[in-house]
């Protein structure tokens, strides 16, 4: 039987090495982050000294909690793993009023069972590589790489739209990718943010917020001019018809599903400012 455990940066090497066998984008990075960020709750199961589950909930403010990374090794499928470590999870986190996750179609039933409610849907597209310049909006402010003095607005605004303060968050995004993290503005008045890192297999976009749809696309052309000939992955409310079009247009395509589930009270996010999420395991 499996042992349960609190993963600590010496399972980092184990971990990584389970979430890249599934081909998810996760960098060892990614990993400490999650791993280091205090109040963050996560867990694995061990057999014979081998990490066989994972399972991660991140902690914002003490009142949302975001849980992610959970991933069985395919030896190990069957046998309840899963359901074990939400269930401790969930134990751990009664102090939460917002539990939220972003599940596949093959989790989602699970998370039923836990009583998870079905919120909204995300579609994942990917680019293998941008071959082409986009042009420039004509007539717009353009963004502006983001600087130090940025940070505490970038963090408000987020606040306002996602509905909860992210700020270990945030600065981690921007401190590992501070040459591709974008700000517009209006003279004092935000109009989005676009922030983004490396993974394993592609550059994720995101989190990605703006005042309008023309605005999100300012945004998005702008990082995706300083990602050429690379592979790019953004998650993507389907509802934002035009965003969605235009990105197929310069060649992305939808490759899978997420749903977003909630447990307990929901934050009161701005859902129309909203664009790109930072991925399944933030949210």
């Amino acid at each position: 039987m499996a042992g349960l455990k609190i993963l600590t940066v010496q399972d980092i090497p184990q971990v990584w090495e389970l979430s890249n066998a599934e081909g998810w984008n996760q960098t060892e990075k990614d990993w400490r982050f999650l791993i280091e960020n205090p109040g963050n709750v996560c867990l694995a199961l061990e057999q014979k000294g081998k990490t066989v589950a994972t399972a991660t909930a991140m902690n914002y403010e003490k009142r949302v909690a975001w849980i992610g990374m959970v991933l069985v090794d395919k030896a190990f499928r069957g046998k309840g793993y899963s359901k074990l470590l939400l269930s401790e999870l969930l134990n751990r986190l009664r102090s939460f009023q917002t539990i939220k996750l972003d599940a596949t179609p093959a989790g989602q039933p699970v998370y039923q069972k836990f009583g998870f409610k079905n919120e909204r849907v995300i579609n994942r597209m990917i680019l293998e590589s941008l071959e082409m310049d986009l042009p420039e909006f004509e007539n717009e402010n353009m963004p502006t790489v983001v600087q130090t003095t940025d940070i505490p607005e970038i963090i408000k605004y987020d606040a306002q739209v996602f509905g909860d303060w992210r700020k270990n968050l945030l600065e981690y995004l921007i401190q590992k990718n501070s040459e591709n993290a974008w700000v517009l503005s209006q003279q004092v008045e935000f109009k989005g943010i676009a922030l983004g890192r490396k993974g394993t297999r592609f550059f994720q976009v995101g989190p990605l917020s703006a005042e309008s749809e023309r605005e999100a696309k300012i945004l998005l052309s702008q990082m995706l001019n300083k990602l050429p000939h690379q592979p790019v992955v953004v998650d993507v409310w389907e509802e934002k018809m035009e965003l969605i079009n235009w990105l197929v247009n310069i060649g992305f395509i939808k490759q899978r599903q997420f749903v977003r589930m909630v447990l307990g009270e929901n934050s009161p996010e701005i859902s129309e400012k909203q664009f790109l999420i930072c991925g399944p395991e933030f949210g």
